[in-house]
Parts: structure tokens; C-alpha cells; sequence
């Protein structure tokens, strides 16, 4: 039985397709009486989603014992009752009645009572996996809640990625729904590498840690890994979290990058709504920093944005955006931080070199949102007024070394050859 479904050019995978793919691959008396868990991203990435779930409950839903949902938010902020209808895309009459005992969860990193360890990963073992880069036991945590399950099945899409290569399988699990210690760390040890040589390969350290980690997970694991095309389906793969992944992300190098022949001296990089906070707006710069051409300007436009994060942003102002080496060279200084504000901090402010104390980026990161002068100054980013930005003046112009993207944040950009800082090591 085939496990992946691969639309053909031009075209997209149809419900029925998935509603297909699901009834080969979840035979109802594999699924009766038990209690299933689903795990689904939140509403910062693009997939359709509701069309696979409805499919998975119309399958087994008759059958199961129960069948929930978890929100994989790492470290995102909880989404609400409605919000999470229209992430599965139900209807408020839906949820009152076929879907109505189906149980909604937000996953919790920061609650030590709904976690629970389940392992180590040892100093050795974390030598090897980070290629060298660090050797310290590393104890891994994991949302409780799963384990009142028999089933765990992860419902989401693959994109390019700045901390793990590309998205998906088990980065559902870690850091979707896993603890803060192993959390921070492979954010970070993905800040040392630096995004140009992490974002859009496969085989990343951040990649083997996350699958070691996920083998610790000693429960039942299905996953169903998405490929959005066109702001559809363009294909669908399932198997273990590894295995789909795994076929997931060679669909996803061949459909979200997007090669240039050279760089560009200044990118309009646009904010969709669904980035509501430079935490994941950040990703406007994380996908378009390979194409950036050294002393240019990336502009984040992005008007809607007000605020850094809710959950981080006062870590961040203390901090401020900085490259790797800033960090590393004052190590004592920073190392206490939360090692994620500071990666997220080196991914948003790109390369660039700290030598006798004077920080020197390699371009320049501007940004034209609802933050203040004032604030984008504490931040260490530059500042437009988004009232001045004409859009529409930045659109066909690449010829000229301006490049616009009226959508970014899930298409990586990257050169055809690429510099030597961004090829992996």
C-alpha cells in the first residue's frame, strides 16, 4: 500500500485523495478502543490541516475510545477555543456537535507540572550528534498528557528551517510539545552553525538531536507530513515521524526554494498576518538572509506587528539583536540568558563579526512596524516609518538589486552559488 501521494504538476492532492491515503493507511481495528492523540501545529504555518484531521475522524472517530487534539506551540502563546476551530477548520455548530467531545489541549513549556522527563540524552552521545560542538547531558521533557494516550499521530507541514534544516516529524514533538532545557539548547546549537547553514539542508546536528530525542518517546507515533503548494495540498506522506518526514522535505527542497541568480541590495520582506510578533516574524528575515547582499538593507514590513513577543520580549529588550559572535565573545556575560532569546536574537540580526569590542553586521535589518524608533534602537535593528513605504514602488525591480516578496516567511530564498557562509560546513 502506498504510503505518500505526490500531486502531479500543475495540481494539487484532493480530500478525497487524503480521505484515500487515510483509510489504506488507518484500518479501522487498528484504531478501535483506543485513545488517539493528534498533534497539529498552531496558526503560524500554512497546510490544510482541517482537510487531513476531518479525514483521520471520519476514519476512525466511530471506532476510537477518544480521539484529541494537542496545539504543538512551543514556545508560542496559547490559542483560544475558536482559534483552534478555525485551525481545524470546523464551524462553532461543528464543535457543538460531531467534533463536540473531542478534547482541545495547548501544549504548556512552561508549566514543569505538565511535564515529564523521559530520558537523557548523555555528554557523549550529544558530542557526537553536535559533530563536536558540545558534550552535556541534556534531560529530555516532554508534555505528560501524552502518555494517557495509545496512539500519537502529528498532522502538520514541512517548510525549510532556520533551527532544524526543514520542519516537521518529530520537531512536532520537539519542541511542539516538549520542555524548555533540550528546547533552548538545540536553538541555540542551531544559532552557533548560523541559519545560512542550517535553513533548507536536510541532514542538520539540529535534525539528529531532535530524532534521537524522539526516540525516547517509547509510544506508538504515526505522522502525516504536508507539503503546501499553492496554498493547497501538494503532497502528503506517511509513515513514522522520521520516514515521512524524510520524503516530506525532498518534496519541500524541490517546492519552497526559490533559487536567484545574485543577491540584492534591498529586500522588501512582507509580514503576512499570521505573524502577529517578531518572534515568528522573524522568519521574513531567516528565509531571504541567502540572497542578501553584503551592506545591503532588509526591510521587515510588516505594519500589524506591535510587539516583540509576549512570552519573550522583555529577555529581549534586556538583550537586544546581536550576531553569533557578539554572544560568544562575551560568553560569561550571556551565557545565564535563555539560549533561545538568543538564537532567535542572531537569526533575526543575521552574520556579522564582534572584534575589539565593536560589532559589525554583514547587512543591515530594518524594521517598518508598529514598534517605535525608540524601541527598534533597544533592540539594536534599524527603523522605518511603515506610513512612508510605498509597496508597490519595491515590486519589479530585481533588475535594479531590489527585491520584493509580498509574502514571505515559508519560501527560503537562495543563491544558485551560493557564498562559502552559506553552504554547510
Amino acid at each position: 500500500m502506498s504510503n505518500s501521494i505526490i500531486a502531479p504538476d500543475g495540481g494539487q492532492v484532493s480530500a478525497e485523495d487524503v480521505a484515500q491515503l487515510i483509510g489504506r493507511r488507518c484500518p479501522k481495528a487498528d484504531y478501535s478502543g483506543k485513545k488517539v492523540l493528534v498533534i497539529v501545529p498552531d496558526s503560524t504555518r500554512t497546510a490544510p490541516v482541517g482537510m487531513v484531521f476531518k479525514a483521520l475522524f471520519d476514519q476512525v472517530g466511530a471506532v476510537v475510545d477518544r480521539i484529541d487534539i494537542m496545539i504543538a506551540l512551543g514556545t508560542h502563546q496559547p490559542m483560544s477555543e475558536a482559534a483552534i476551530c478555525e485551525r481545524i477548520e470546523i464551524t462553532a455548530e461543528e464543535r457543538a456537535g460531531r467534533f463536540k467531545d473531542v478534547g482541545f489541549y495547548n501544549h504548556e513549556w512552561d508549566n514543569p507540572e505538565a511535564l515529564r522527563e523521559i530520558g537523557v540524552i548523555p555528554k557523549a552521545q550529544l558530542d557526537e550528534l553536535t559533530e563536536g560542538r558540545f558534550a552535556m547531558d541534556i534531560p529530555v521533557e516532554i508534555n505528560r498528557r501524552l502518555f494517557e494516550y495509545d496512539q500519537i499521530v502529528i498532522l502538520g507541514p514541512v517548510f525549510p528551517h532556520e533551527v532544524v534544516g526543514f520542519s516537521g516529524g518529530n520537531k512536532y514533538l520537539f519542541p511542539g510539545v516538549s520542555g524548555p532545557q533540550l528546547l533552548n539548547f538545540f536553538h541555540w546549537l542551531a544559532a552557533v552553525i548560523t541559519n545560512p547553514k542550517i535553513i533548507g539542508h536536510k541532514w542538520t546536528a539540529v535534525r539528529k538531536v531532535i530524532d534521537y530525542a524522539g526516540g525516547l518517546v517509547d509510544l506508538p507515533k504515526q505522522a502525516f507530513c504536508m507539503v503546501v503548494k499553492d496554498g493547497g495540498l501538494g503532497g502528503i506522506f506517511e509513515g513514522t515521524p522520521e520516514s515521512a518526514w524524510d520524503g516530506a522535505s525532498d518534496l519541500s527542497r524541490q517546492s519552497h526554494i526559490t533559487y536567484k541568480s545574485k543577491p540584492f541590495h534591498t529586500i522588501l520582506s512582507c509580514a503576512p498576518p499570521m505573524y502577529d510578533e517578531l518572534w515568528v516574524g522573524g522568519k521574513c528575515m531567516y528565509k531571504l538572509e541567502g540572497v542578501l547582499e553584503d551592506d545591503g538593507e532588509l526591510i521587515i514590513y510588516a505594519p500589524h506587528i506591535n510587539e516583540v513577543s509576549l512570552t519573550h520580549g522583555k529577555l529581549i529588550y534586556e538583550v537586544g539583536y546581536h550576531c553569533r559572535d557578539y554572544f560568544l565573545a562575551q560568553w560569561d556575560q550571556f551565557k545565564g540568558r535563555s539560549w533561545g532569546v538568543l538564537a532567535h536574537s542572531t537569526h533575526v540580526y543575521g552574520l556579522g563579526t564582534f572584534v575589539d569590542g565593536v560589532e559589525k553586521p554583514r547587512a543591515r535589518v530594518t524594521l517598518a512596524t508598529g514598534l517605535s524608533p525608540e524601541q527598534c534602537r533597544q533592540l539594536n535593528l534599524g527603523y522605518r516609518d511603515p506610513a512612508t513605504i510605498d509597496v508597490e514602488t519595491f515590486a519589479n525591480r530585481e533588475d535594479e538589486g531590489i527585491l520584493y516578496v509580498p509574502k514571505a516567511g515559508e519560501q527560503l530564498f537562495q543563491l544558485e552559488n551560493p557564498p562559502a557562509w552559506a553552504r554547510p560546513n
